[in-house]
């Protein structure tokens, strides 16, 4: 069996699990910028991930537009954000991005990181705001993903564990058991 992981990552985080991933399973790894397609047909195993932004999946949609070329693959799907690991929040996820045939597929969610000096002009200032909006709230009302965004505030976080990744390889590794 071949494998590759294929990641999007717009602050490194996801590149970091991308490249641990490669390194546990020995699968090739590919920034999803450089991937076309046709790349992928040699390959029995696909692991997408990326980052998480506003509450999407970064690179999901190449996933989405070329599943039916992918169906007879194993796929798996990760991604990783500043939220912590809690079940509330990780169905959230899901339930947001994991849509139709993809709802199917095995999803792991890690813990990135946060560093609003390294965002850009825009994803700085959109959390700006959002920091802004979600305080007016009274903190006992806040989802999940806010109470991880004002205790983020403008700090720089590195979440990022090694050890997240466990669950994703055990699936892996007992796809491959005849």
């Amino acid at each position: 069996m071949k494998g590759i992981v294929v990641y999007k990552s717009k602050y490194g985080a996801t590149k970091r699990y991308a490249q641990w991933i490669a390194e546990e399973t020995g699968f090739d790894c590919i920034d999803l910028k450089h991937t076309r397609i046709d790349d992928l047909e040699e390959y029995d195993t696909i692991v997408f991930g990326g980052g998480l932004y506003a509450q999407g999946i970064a690179g999901l949609s190449f996933l989405k537009k070329h599943i039916d070329a992918l169906k007879d693959k194993q796929l798996f799907v990760f991604c990783d954000g500043a939220s912590p690991i809690e079940e509330g929040a990780i169905s959230f996820i899901f339930n947001q991005n994991m849509k139709d045939y993809l709802k199917m597929l095995p999803f792991f969610y890690f813990r990135g990181g946060w560093d609003m000096d390294n965002m850009s002009f825009v994803d700085r200032n959109l959390c700006k705001m959002l920091q802004k909006s979600v305080a007016k709230k009274d903190p006992k009302d806040y989802e999940v993903w806010e109470k991880a965004l004002m205790e983020a505030g403008t700090e720089k976080h590195d979440w990022t564990d090694k050890s997240y990744i466990k669950p994703l390889i055990e699936a892996i590794n007992t796809s491959y058991v005849s």
